[in-house]
């Protein structure tokens, strides 16, 4: 699936390689700032059990 994915991102090695960064950092800024705050209220951190 990743070598799918490499195939399809235009240019040489480098271009590549800075495309897929800015994806990863495009993901985890959305995910810091819009997915993990809207998730927050139905997590309970006092209900997680470990055993």
């Amino acid at each position: 699936m990743y070598a799918a994915f490499w195939r399809l991102l235009p240019g040489p090695w480098w271009v590549r390689l800075l495309i897929l960064l800015v994806l990863i950092a495009a993901t985890l800024y959305a995910l810091y700032f819009y997915v993990f705050p809207w998730i927050s209220p139905f997590i309970s951190p006092e209900e997680v059990d470990l055993e």
